[in-house]
């Protein structure tokens, strides 16, 4: 479970703090949603009401920001793997630039359910994705007629547009980043089987207690997905640099 740290009194008259939240506010995170569209988990982070749009309390979102990097760094440091997820247009090449940034895996189209309840099924069909994909590398297809060098290719495509972003991902991931819980909703629950921590940013339209560390944001803009990710990853950077070296380093170093 994640242990959620109190960050309050690191916040309140803070001068990092107050420029963390005006970087909030430049990248549009206090937007939420009208209140005819809020979840109630999302209440106690709503300031106020501007043109009929709630507005989130920034100073509340910092604080599980800070949460959710403390947590993103303790993974770091036990060099544990997270699964980054977000299909919505505004989140794709986000999720898939950050994870590749930490050599994390990431789900950025359709979710395949089964992903994580049933890997081991899915990681077969990963395993025909590197095969052929290795096949093809080392030439081997060109014995095959045109025909069936196109159906691999097409069946490579297929394979890669669903599997690309979870190739190098051997087991079970050990948490879940998600952008937008509400739209996935599949992987949300997939995780939760396993037991796994769920971290998410997501809009006050979604049920925020569903995440194991919920930070509420606009989830709608690009910028503000884009600033939450790569606050969360440095964080997961930082963890890095604290990892134990590996007995094979040590050695290395001798």
């Amino acid at each position: 479970m994640i242990v959620k740290e109190n960050t309050k009194k690191e916040l309140k008259g803070s001068k990092k703090s107050e420029d963390k939240i005006k970087e909030l506010f430049s990248v549009g995170a206090h937007y939420a949603y009208s209140r005819s569209k809020r979840h109630p988990s999302a209440e106690p982070f709503i300031f106020g009401v501007k043109n009929r749009v709630e507005i989130f309390d920034l100073e509340k979102v910092e604080q599980k920001i800070k949460e959710a990097e403390d947590f993103a760094e303790k993974l770091g440091e036990g060099e544990k793997k997270i699964l980054f997820v977000g299909s919505k247009n505004e989140a794709r090449k986000c999720i898939d630039d950050y994870a590749l940034s930490i050599s994390q895996p990431s789900v950025s189209g359709r979710w395949v359910g089964g992903t994580l309840t049933n890997f081991s099924e899915i990681r077969k069909r990963v395993q025909r994705l590197n095969d052929l994909e290795e096949e093809k590398k080392k030439g081997e297809l060109a014995k095959y007629t045109k025909k069936e060098q196109l159906l691999f290719s097409r069946e490579v495509e297929n394979l890669e547009k669903k599997f690309g972003g979870i190739k190098d991902m051997v087991e079970v991931p050990s948490a879940i980043f998600i952008v937008d819980i509400r739209r996935e909703k599949t992987a949300l629950r997939e995780g939760k089987l396993l037991g796994l921590p769920v971290i998410t940013f997501s809009n006050s339209n979604c049920d925020l207690s569903e995440a194991d560390l919920s930070i509420p944001g606009n989830d709608c803009v690009r910028k503000s997905i884009d600033y939450i990710l790569n606050r969360f990853t440095a964080a997961y950077k930082r963890g890095l640099k604290k990892a134990p070296l590996s007995e094979e380093v040590k050695r290395s170093e001798k």
